[in-house]
């Protein structure tokens, strides 16, 4: 089967420039783009609720640009300032220059690993005495809070957000030769949204452990999964299958 038809589970980029045009343009194959979840806010007063005292902390974990806009949005919407001392630790280092976007980063102490949380676990324990703050989705990936807790690492959740499905109902369809999926809720959506969907020849694609899981535990078959040692990047792994072909 020739591939033709890429979607891809997320906002089209808006700078122009993405690996997936370079696709599209050295195999001839036509990639759209759709957001297959969305981000809701959790209101200071449901906030207020769970009794988390965002001031108790002494340092802030990011695990993603949106705990980053939430965290600095929760904390304007409940008159909290933001200490100067407060220390962050960051997924990626992407995370840690997106934070510029509130602070002054020079001015900051502020740590990453290198996108994995095993590799975020290593600079943490460097920090026990810190007390962590966890900005996260409502329903967020269990993995990051039970090594935490493994690692007798001090640190309190503060549920932000909810991750929602999107409304698909304009894509009457998912007629394509390949979908590319990044999280099990946008698995959750694909299934929400077609619940009468057939795999039949549709390759899908999956980008790390948990989504592969979700994969199989919704009875479809994964044809594509990144990172693997041949292929880092979902893109790259998309090259190879279409290169088998």
């Amino acid at each position: 089967m020739k591939i033709k038809r890429i979607l891809v589970s997320q906002p089209k980029p808006s700078n122009g420039r993405s690996p997936y045009f370079d696709l599209e343009e050295k195999y001839n194959v036509k990639v759209d783009f759709r957001q297959f979840i969305e981000v809701k806010e959790i209101n200071s007063k449901e906030f207020k609720s769970s009794k988390v005292n965002i001031a108790d902390a002494t340092a802030i974990i990011m695990t993603s640009k949106t705990a980053v806009n939430n965290f600095f949005r929760i904390c304007k919407e409940m008159k909290v300032p933001v200490s100067e001392k407060l220390k962050y630790f960051c997924m990626s280092e992407a995370i840690a220059l997106y934070l510029q976007k509130y602070i002054t980063y020079r001015k900051r102490k502020i740590f990453f690993g290198s996108r994995t949380v095993d590799d975020l676990i290593v600079v943490l324990e460097k920090h026990k005495k810190e007390s962590f703050l966890l900005p996260l989705s409502e329903s967020h990936n269990p993995e990051l809070p039970e090594k935490l807790t493994a690692n007798k690492i001090n640190y309190s959740k503060a549920i932000l957000y909810k991750t929602v499905s999107s409304d698909l109902s304009d894509l009457e369809n998912v007629d394509y030769d390949v979908l590319v999926f990044f999280s099990p809720l946008g698995i959750n959506s694909l299934l929400e949204n077609f619940p009468k969907f057939k795999q039949n020849g549709t390759a899908i694609a999956s980008f790390g452990n948990t989504t592969a899981k979700a994969v199989e535990n919704a009875s479809l078959r994964l044809d594509i999964a990144a990172p693997n040692p041949q292929a880092p990047s979902m893109t790259k792994a998309i090259e190879n299958f279409i290169n088998q072909k």
